[in-house]
């Protein structure tokens, strides 16, 4: 059944993972072994296997990738530690790719919504080359998804909206934190110090901190999205939405496919 796309937005929960050594040669990594034959060698030697899942198909999930985004995403609270943590991949305009994880924080109707420094990496290589691609791995449901599309910035309105919603420490680590650039040991402290200077804040109190010029959200508006569900003998079940060509961003078309896993 298809349900409407509301308006989904959520903040940072912290989450520690732990691996422990079970040997001189062999350890266990987010429930993988691996043998270390040498030191400059990891070999996996073992998998877990997934447990069965009901199978989803082209006919069962709904018509935009969007709303059947916003299920999975629910389904997952409360079962996935930091089900918001995405992996952003971004390229060069000379083709080197990049990637890193971030924290997913909204989904509209146009796509999904991170925010971050503009004058970061990631930010300098989406305006060199203005698309993108996202990866979600949520293991404790064995279920992932895949996005690939362009980008646009955020508007100012939102951006302060949401820079207003962040906690008193993130704002004014945005100011200080000149984003993927080289720093000195100390200079971060230094700088953050100076910015609580300018805005008058002694302690953890609140304090009208305004948005930066060079801090804001990018959307990535998709034109595939794939979601893939683990199953036994990696028989996975695999689904891609493609938009149709020609429809638009604030109501496209999607052909819903099976991939092979």
């Amino acid at each position: 059944m298809c349900t409407k796309l509301s308006h989904l937005s959520f903040f940072f929960r912290p989450t520690t993972i732990v691996s422990r050594t079970t040997s001189s040669h062999f350890r266990r990594f987010y429930g993988m072994d691996v043998i270390i034959p040498a030191p400059h060698k990891l070999k996996v030697v073992s998998h877990h296997q997934y447990d069965p899942h009901e199978s989803f198909s082209p006919s069962s999930v709904n018509p935009s990738p969007l709303d059947q985004f916003e299920t999975w995403f629910t389904e997952v609270q409360g079962i996935v530690d930091e089900p918001e943590a995405m992996c952003v991949s971004t390229v060069t305009a000379s083709g080197v790719p990049s990637s890193r994880f971030v924290l997913f924080k909204e989904l509209d109707s146009r796509g999904f919504i991170f925010y971050t420094n503009y004058t970061s990496r990631k930010s300098k290589e989406l305006q060199e080359n203005p698309r993108a691609a996202l990866a979600f791995y949520w293991k404790a449901v064995s279920r992932q998804v895949r996005v690939i599309g362009r980008v646009e910035k955020i508007g100012r309105e939102q951006n302060e909206e949401y820079f207003k919603s962040r906690p008193v420490g993130s704002r004014l680590g945005a100011w200080a934190s000149p984003q993927s650039t080289v720093v000195e040991e100390g200079e971060l402290r230094d700088r953050l110090d100076k910015v609580k200077e300018q805005f008058g804040v002694n302690g953890s109190e609140d304090a009208d901190i305004p948005l930066p010029d060079f801090w804001g959200g990018w959307r990535v508006i998709p034109d595939e999205v794939e979601f893939w569900s683990g199953k036994p003998s990696r028989l996975h079940d695999r689904l891609r939405y493609v938009r149709l060509e020609g429809s638009s961003d604030d109501d496209p078309k999607w052909k819903i496919v099976r991939l092979a896993p």
